[in-house]
């Protein structure tokens, strides 16, 4: 059905359909099909220590986490991506195919994804309304950037460096940044 890199009038349950069929994992923007780029090592690696953490702290709890193999739907934009990780806490988000009320997504970049997590993905995460934490980590070098909703709606960012903490109060876990690089080469 698929045979170009971006395919244009899509309907969302054609996407789906495409989706349970495909080997490949696509992001829906609007109609608009785009397939993703494979994941370096060192984007493997990082999410894996992330994921380690997260689902070992959750344990449990009524908070599931998921890999980059489940899609998060922004119903008000029309758009499904694949984040590296999210994670949901509100029992009626159990969708088999994509979760749609994240509390925190997590992306790991890289020169060539920068600029699309910086700008565009963080512009369009922010009309999720249960969106606590947006974290940007960098596979080039140790850097994590935390984009932190407060109680007045508004978005703040902290840049940590490889001595600082990772702390996610949307799941209540400090994670040291040596440990999220554990193990990559820089």
């Amino acid at each position: 059905m698929y045979t170009h890199t971006k395919f244009l009038n899509v309907s969302v349950d054609e996407y789906l359909q495409f989706e349970l069929e495909s080997r490949i994992r696509y992001e829906y923007l609007a109609g608009q099909v785009y397939p993703m780029r494979e994941d370096s090592e060192q984007c493997k690696v990082i999410t894996s220590n992330i994921l380690l953490r997260l689902r070992t702290h959750l344990l449990g709890t009524d908070y599931r986490t998921y890999s980059s193999e489940m899609k998060i739907r922004i119903d008000d934009l029309d758009i499904f991506y694949y984040p590296h990780i999210s994670v949901t806490c509100n029992p009626q988000d159990r969708e088999k195919l994509y979760k749609h009320q994240p509390c925190l997504i997590m992306e790991v970049f890289s020169s060539a994804t920068e600029r699309i997590h910086r700008n565009e993905k963080l512009l369009n995460y922010r009309w999720l309304n249960s969106l606590q934490e947006y974290v940007l980590v960098s596979e080039s070098e140790i850097k994590v950037e935390v984009y932190r909703k407060n109680k007045q709606n508004n978005w703040l960012v902290e840049e940590l460096q490889a001595e600082d903490n990772l702390k996610l109060a949307s799941v209540d876990l400090e994670i040291a940044i040596a440990d999220i690089y554990e193990d990559v080469k820089i």
